[in-house]
C-alpha cells in the first residue's frame, strides 16, 4: 500500500496545473451514453474514480479511445447493455449517474445501489423520485435498481421536480433524463455548484434546450435525439482550494494554471481575511503567503453550507491552516456526518483541536511536528498533506489510497512547486 513521505518546512514557489474537476467529468462521462455519435472530453483527470467509470461504461459496449493529455473519445453507439453491475460501482456512488442517460436513451437501465448505500442515507432516493415523476417504473431488487418506461411509452415526460434536498448528483441525473424526455422539466432547488453549469453547457454543445443552469431553477425543453461534441472539463475548484491553502501554510509564490477565482469565493475570502494574497491572473490565480504561517496569518471561523457557501470538501484543508494560524477559531460542519474524522490524525501532529458535536474549536499553535498519520477520507487526506508541508521533521502519511481517488498526481504537482514529498511503498 503506498504512502507519502513529506519533509516539512519548504515555501512552494512555480506554477501548478489545475485539472478537470473529477465532479465534472464523471456525469459527463455518462451524458456521452445519450448520443450515438462520438463524443470528445478533454481535460479529463487521471483518477481511480474516472478510471471505474470507464471500466464501467466500457462494459456496456461503448467504445474508449484515450491519450495521455487527458483527452477521452466515447462513442456509444454499439452500447448494447444498459446494466451497471455491483461489481463495477461498488467503490464509487457516482455510478447512480448513468440510471437517467440510460433510461432517457434506451427506455430501461439496471444500476446497482453504490456499495455501502442504503435507500434514504444517502439521497439516491431523490434520483427515483425525479424519475418515477417523469414516468419512470423503478423497482429496488436484490440491491438493484431496475428502471424502465411504461408499457406503449418510448420517451420520458417532462416533469415539474422539486427535491427533498439540494442533491448535486441527482440534478446531473434529472438533467441528463429531461434532455431527451418529451416536453418541459421544471427542477426547483436545483444544485448549482459549478460542475452542473460546466455540464449543462456541454448538453447545449449536444443538441439539448436548458436555461437557467448555475441557479436553483433550470428548465429543459426535451429533444428527440442528441449529437457528439467536444467539450472540455472545467478545472476542479476543490484541487484548487486545496492547492491555495498548502501556499497558504507552507509559503511562497504560486500561481494556479486553469484555476478560477469565481468559483470558490467563499474560501478566497476566508483566506484573504487570514492575510493570504490571491489576485485573478491570466488563465488562473496566483497566491502569495509570508511564512511562517503563525507570524503571519490569522485563523478564520467558518461553517460549511450547500454552494456557493463554504463548501464541505474544503472543510478539512482549511482546518489544517486554521491549527497553525494566530488564535482560536471554529469550523461548523452542516452538510455530512463524522466529517471531522481528520482531528485526531492533526492531533498526532501536535495541533489543539476539540470536537463538540458539530463544532471543532482550534486553538493555533506555532508548529507541528512530523508524525505517521492515516488518511481516513479523500479530504482529510489533503488535510495531512499540508500538516505535513509544515511539520518539522518527517510525516507520514498512510493509506493514501483515498487521496488518488480525488487529485491527480498530487506528489509530483507538490514536488514541481518545491515540496519535498515523495511516494513510498
Amino acid at each position: 500500500m503506498d504512502k507519502l513521505l513529506i519533509r516539512g518546512g519548504r515555501a512552494l514557489s512555480g506554477e501548478v496545473p489545475i485539472s478537470g474537476a473529477k465532479n465534472a467529468a464523471l456525469p459527463e462521462l455518462c451524458a456521452a451514453l445519450l448520443t450515438a455519435e462520438p463524443v470528445t472530453l478533454r481535460n479529463v483527470p487521471g483518477l481511480q474514480d474516472v478510471s471505474t467509470m470507464l471500466k464501467l461504461i466500457r462494459n456496456m459496449g461503448v467504445q474508449i479511445e484515450q491519450s495521455g493529455d487527458g483527452v477521452v473519445q466515447i462513442n456509444a453507439a454499439a452500447l448494447d447493455k444498459p446494466e451497471a453491475p455491483y461489481e463495477l460501482v461498488k467503490t464509487m456512488r457516482a455510478s447512480v449517474l448513468a440510471l437517467g442517460p440510460l433510461l432517457a436513451r434506451f427506455g430501461r437501465a439496471t444500476v446497482s445501489l453504490p456499495g455501502g448505500c442504503a435507500i434514504g442515507s444517502r439521497p439516491v432516493d431523490q434520483h427515483l423520485k425525479g424519475l418515477t415523476a417523469m414516468g419512470a417504473e423503478i423497482t429496488v431488487e436484490h440491491g438493484y435498481m431496475l428502471a424502465k418506461l411504461p408499457q406503449g411509452c418510448t420517451r420520458l415526460k417532462g416533469a415539474r421536480i422539486a427535491t427533498d434536498m439540494v442533491t448535486v448528483t441527482g440534478t446531473e441525473n434529472f438533467l441528463m433524463a429531461a434532455a431527451l424526455a418529451e416536453g418541459e422539466t421544471l427542477l426547483e432547488n436545483a444544485a448549482q455548484e459549478p460542475e452542473i453549469p460546466d455540464l449543462a453547457e456541454m448538453l447545449i454543445q449536444m443538441g439539448a434546450r436548458i436555461e437557467g443552469h448555475g441557479t436553483s431553477r433550470i428548465r429543459i425543453q426535451g429533444v428527440e435525439s442528441l449529437h457528439g461534441c467536444n467539450h472540455q472539463v472545467v478545472a476542479d475548484r476543490i484541487e484548487t482550494g486545496t492547492f491555495l491553502c498548502a501556499v497558504a501554510a507552507a509559503g511562497g509564490d504560486v500561481v494556479l494554471k486553469h484555476g478560477r477565482c469565481d468559483h470558490l469565493d467563499a474560501v478566497i475570502d476566508k483566506l484573504r481575511d487570514a492575510g493570504v494574497t490571491i489576485t485573478a491572473v491570466e488563465g488562473g490565480i496566483r497566491v502569495q503567503a509570508q511564512g511562517p504561517a503563525f507570524k503571519h496569518l490569522k485563523a478564520q471561523t467558518f461553517r460549511t453550507t450547500e454552494y456557493p457557501g463554504f463548501p464541505t470538501d474544503m472543510q478539512a484543508q482549511f482546518m489544517a491552516l486554521n491549527c497553525i494560524a494566530q488564535g482560536p477559531s471554529k469550523v461548523t460542519e452542516t452538510i455530512f456526518e463524522n466529517r471531522f474524522m481528520h482531528v485526531n490524525e492533526l492531533v498526532r501532529l501536535g495541533a489543539h483541536i476539540q470536537i463538540d458535536g458539530k463544532v471543532a474549536v482550534i486553538e493555533g499553535v506555532p508548529r507541528l511536528s512530523g508524525a505517521t498519520v492515516m488518511a481516513t477520507d479523500l479530504r482529510a487526506s489533503a488535510s495531512l498533506v499540508i500538516a505535513g508541508l509544515v511539520a518539522e521533521g518527517e510525516t507520514v502519511v498512510d493509506r493514501i489510497y483515498h487521496l488518488d481517488r480525488g487529485y491527480d498526481h498530487m506528489e509530483t504537482k507538490l514536488r514541481g512547486i518545491g515540496a519535498d514529498i515523495e511516494r513510498i511503498k
